[in-house]
């Protein structure tokens, strides 16, 4: 396993987008070598390009995003970096020591100013190894390579869509939001805090890296889900010859707004909800309103000789229902545009095993833990 260790990562880039980190890296390198020997001179005491900045060209044009490639980076570290390996070579007699203390100090000065830049201490090493004791070699070439490497990226990032200088957009939160917000933040600093190691990432790219992540976990959690994961399986439901005042009663002691009509076999025949009631009571009585609530009454009265109509002549024949394993994200736009309330769900064998009401639909986003969304 310690072996695996070695293997080479794999690079999560696309052909395009590899042509266009080389394409770029060689047209910045070719910009700032023109432009610096035009001005420095190939005569010159010093060379008009030095080493560390193909380096940095990887970073500007590969990872524009990378806290390390940033334009204060680039220019702060390898000219800082310069000056730290002259100031060795100055102190210091012995070669050996003058370039390890080179590297170093580079790094906690680049650390201190914030300005973090891996080939700021190639740039230390190659002027203390050198023994250049020069400032004007952290003026140029150190100096004037970075600042038009950066100008390179940034006008070549910006033509091909990569945001350089990468900056992150600040998060405007819902002001009903704020305090989860602020407790993922708050969660978010504590566990960057016990990593304890410096990221090739923003903390803010990261965080909405994370939040991209959940919005992928939740639909494809919201994907799998199935009717048979959320149906209500507790079903009250009629026969065909249910007297009107029995299906009445169950609408006024069990608080539902549907009720499926079987056969003697559990397949669904209808489906009767209060308006069917309703529906049949303005049949029967084209008059008052009152002489319709009056019909309502004897049905709801257990004891009135009111003739006994059943479910079979009032409900409605023509039912939407869904199979088990069909999925929760194709029953959404049904209840959204269909104003269905209520589907119920069959088996292989049509026969009736639950119902989803819009009731289960929300119950079961909640459950999958939607991300919040932000705004920026």
């Amino acid at each position: 396993m310690w072996l695996h260790a070695f293997r080479p990562a794999h690079v999560g880039a696309d052909w395009r987008e590899r042509l266009r980190v080389v394409t770029g890296a060689t047209l910045g390198i070719l910009v700032t070598a023109l432009v610096c020997r035009g001005i420095i001179g190939p005569d010159a005491a010093w060379p008009w390009l030095v080493a560390p900045m193909g380096a940095s060209a990887v970073l500007v044009f590969a990872v524009p995003a990378s806290p390390l490639a940033q334009p204060w980076a680039v220019v702060g570290g390898n000219t800082l970096s310069a000056l730290v390996g002259m100031a060795c070579v100055y102190l210091i007699d012995r070669p050996e020591m003058a370039v390890a203390l080179a590297v170093g100090l580079a790094i906690a000065l680049m650390f201190a100013l914030r300005c973090l830049h891996p080939p700021g201490g190639a740039t230390a090493l190659l002027v203390a190894l050198n023994g250049v004791g020069d400032a004007q070699f952290a003026i140029a070439p150190v100096l004037l390579n970075s600042l038009l490497l950066v100008a390179a990226g940034m006008a070549y990032n910006s033509a091909t869509r990569r945001a350089y200088p990468h900056m992150s957009q600040p998060v405007a939160g819902n002001t009903a939001r704020d305090d989860e917000a602020n407790a993922v933040d708050a969660d978010l600093d504590a566990v960057l805090a016990r990593y304890n190691q410096v990221l090739d990432i923003s903390r803010d790219d990261l965080k909405a890296l994370l939040q991209d992540t959940q919005l992928s976990a939740y639909q494809r959690k919201l994907a799998n889900l199935r009717c048979k994961d959320i149906m209500s399986r507790e079903l009250i439901t009629v026969g065909h010859k249910t007297p009107l005042k029995d299906a009445w009663q169950l609408f006024r002691t069990h608080r539902i707004k549907a009720l499926p009509v079987v056969d003697a076999a559990g397949r669904i025949v209808g489906i009767v909800t209060p308006a069917d009631f309703m529906r049949a009571a303005e049949a029967q009585n084209s008059g008052t309103v009152e002489a319709r609530l009056r019909l309502l009454r004897h049905w709801a009265d257990a004891s009135s000789s009111v003739r006994q109509e059943v479910v079979g002549q009032i409900m409605t024949r023509r039912v939407r229902v869904a199979s088990v394993d069909r999925h929760l994200s194709e029953l959404i736009p049904l209840f959204g545009s269909t104003g269905h309330h209520h589907i119920p769900i069959v088996d292989k064998e049509e026969r009736l095993v639950g119902i989803v009401t819009q009731s289960d639909v929300v119950a079961a986003l909640s459950m999958v833990d939607a991300p919040r969304e932000q705004t920026s």
